[in-house]
């Protein structure tokens, strides 16, 4: 696995733990969203990845509006729009699988069952597989992410059982810091990327709450990329709450730059993670 010369950068904008009475800032609604995406691009993200919330900013899976987010934002950015199988940790597996109806560029695929804070956030093997094949039959390119390290071995089961991705291209995301999980500490994170098989072709990582920056600085140095938004993290610093993503994303692009592995344009990360072309045509 090369190191890559640029950064890719994904923004989580939203995700499905956070409430808008508590974080109004927080991007629910389409048109937040859309906002967010196109500020967040500008910044320096390539790829967004996505939880999407209903009329009452609450978690939803209704196809009605995870496809007109994937539309507007193929429609008004070039970013790579990567849609979040995980949904919320009380959402029916098979309603999950749905996921992939609105046809995104990206799927994220959870390689294991983890402790997630007071809750638990179900992967079990059979859903993890019928995920993955399915990804391979729409031709979406899934990210798998990982929470501990016995995630990794998971990963190279599916691997072994139903071979590359489609695009061919293996890319995987850590998720260091939840409760639960694997720590956020470099230590924990250098272990997982030692264990990564030989079929991964780039990885980053995002390090939730406060493990947010020794996380993006070990990534960095390590050759990875970066996972960065109000999702992981909405403490800018110590008593200073973060007020957009794009500040995140600013602050992540700097460190990129600085590490002289500048953010890499939208087209980049295409051709880095094989996904597949559906903006429409110009």
């Amino acid at each position: 696995m090369a190191t890559t010369p640029g950064t890719l950068i994904t923004v989580a904008p939203t995700g499905a733990e956070l409430s808008k009475g508590d974080f109004p800032q927080l991007p629910t609604t389409l048109e937040e969203l859309v906002e967010t995406a196109v500020a967040c691009e500008a910044a320096g993200a390539s790829m967004i990845h996505l939880h999407i919330r209903d009329a009452e900013h609450r978690p939803t899976l209704d196809h009605g509006h995870l496809k007109a987010a994937v539309d507007a934002l193929r429609e008004q950015t070039s970013l790579v729009v990567q849609l979040s199988t995980g949904g919320s940790v009380h959402d029916p597996l098979e309603q999950r699988l749905t996921v992939l109806d609105a046809e995104p560029d990206s799927c994220s695929l959870t390689c294991g069952t983890t402790n997630f804070g007071d809750d638990v956030f179900l992967n079990p093997y059979g859903f993890m597989s019928d995920l993955y094949v399915q990804a391979q039959e729409r031709e979406v390119v899934p990210e798998f992410e990982l929470f501990d390290l016995g995630h990794v071995a998971a990963l190279a089961r599916l691997i072994d059982a139903h071979g590359l991705p489609f695009g061919g291209k293996v890319h995987v995301d850590f998720v260091t810091g939840v409760p639960g999980g694997m720590p956020g500490t470099p230590a924990a994170l250098v272990a997982g990327v030692s264990m990564l098989p030989a079929e991964v072709t780039s990885w980053s990582a995002t390090g939730i709450g406060r493990t947010h920056l020794p996380i993006a600085a070990a990534a960095l140095a390590a050759g990875g990329h970066l996972r960065v938004g109000m999702e992981d993290n909405v403490v800018f610093a110590r008593g200073v709450p973060v007020q957009h993503n794009r500040e995140l994303v600013e602050r992540a692009a700097r460190l990129a730059e600085l590490m002289q592995r500048p953010a890499m344009s939208t087209g980049d990360a295409r051709a880095l993670l094989g996904v597949k072309d559906r903006r429409p045509a110009a």
